[in-house]
């Protein structure tokens, strides 16, 4: 079987799992994703028969922390940082209800020169982002973790059912559950960036870090012992250190393994090393560059 068919078959199973913006797998109709299951499937045996691997992206070298920089990621208690300071032994988890607050608080201590955010930043006014879009396609089996940033106008909704309205007019397109949910923080950093921060500001997206880092898409579950236990190791590979802390009350491992995810690809942006998706960034009516970080 030819490689380039094995590939097609990888890239409809993820077309087919982000059908419905906001979407995993297990959320869509039964009848999709049996589909989608028989076409995972179909893609396992064609590579037991074949013995070919899915083709893997270079593994970088470890970073090296060269300015402090900052990794947030949100969580129940607002949001959670990992600093990176250059010749410090390990990240430092920090946590505070706002953006604004936890980025202040670092300051007062740290010159941070770029903070990474696992938040979509640039909001387009009546399309789809090209940063989700390439997202997805760099993340084989793994899509379903991207979901469509919405249109500005609907993040103005104040419910779902208008945001969905608003949305499906603009780009065709429902609101899915998770893009919805984010809303709040969506719009948090959103307006804080307006108030022009003095520090490089940058979108950054997990699970595309990590399979950065790795080669190809870690696809455990973050929510699994396997799962973390596979991105501590990514982490360490990439020459971020086991955090001395990783949960506390309002943040969970995952919170804190993505916030040093992120930190990493803001480590590498500020060693010139980092590359957008797309490039060059997106720019809409905002002014904001929208692009997806790793």
């Amino acid at each position: 079987m030819d490689r380039d068919v094995r590939r097609r078959i990888r890239e409809l199973a993820d077309e087919l799992s982000t059908a419905q913006p906001g979407t995993t797998d297990g959320e869509v109709a039964p009848a999709l994703a049996h589909s989608i299951a028989s076409l995972r499937r179909l893609d396992e045996v064609l590579e037991r028969q074949t013995g070919a691997a899915a083709p893997t992206m270079h593994q970088p070298a470890p970073v090296e922390v060269v300015v402090p920089v900052l990794g947030l990621d949100a969580c129940s208690a607002g949001w959670v940082g990992a600093l990176l300071e250059p010749a410090a032994p390990r990240p430092r988890i920090v946590v505070a209800p706002t953006v604004a607050d936890l980025v202040a608080m670092v300051r007062e201590s740290t010159g941070i020169r770029v903070v990474g955010i696992d938040i979509p930043i640039g909001l387009p006014d009546s399309t789809i982002r090209q940063a989700d879009v390439l997202a997805r396609r760099a993340l084989p089996g793994k899509a379903s973790s991207v979901f469509s940033t919405l249109t500005r106008s609907a993040y103005s909704a104040a419910t779902r059912v208008e945001a969905d309205a608003v949305n499906r007019g603009l780009v065709g397109q429902g609101v899915g559950a998770q893009a919805f949910g984010l809303r709040d923080k969506i719009v948090e950093v959103d307006a804080w960036l307006r108030t022009r921060p003095t520090v490089t500001v940058i979108e950054v997206h997990p699970e595309v870090s990590f399979a950065a880092m790795t080669g190809s898409p870690i696809l455990v579950s973050k929510k699994t012992d396997e799962g973390r236990s596979q991105r501590l190791e990514a982490l360490a590979a990439a020459g971020i250190p086991r955090p001395s802390v990783l949960q506390g009350q309002g943040y969970a491992v995952d919170d804190v393994l993505d916030a040093c995810a992120v930190a990493w690809s803001a480590a590498r942006h500020a060693a010139g090393l980092a590359r957008p998706l797309p490039d060059p960034p997106e720019v809409f009516s905002d002014g904001i560059p929208a692009a997806i970080w790793a």
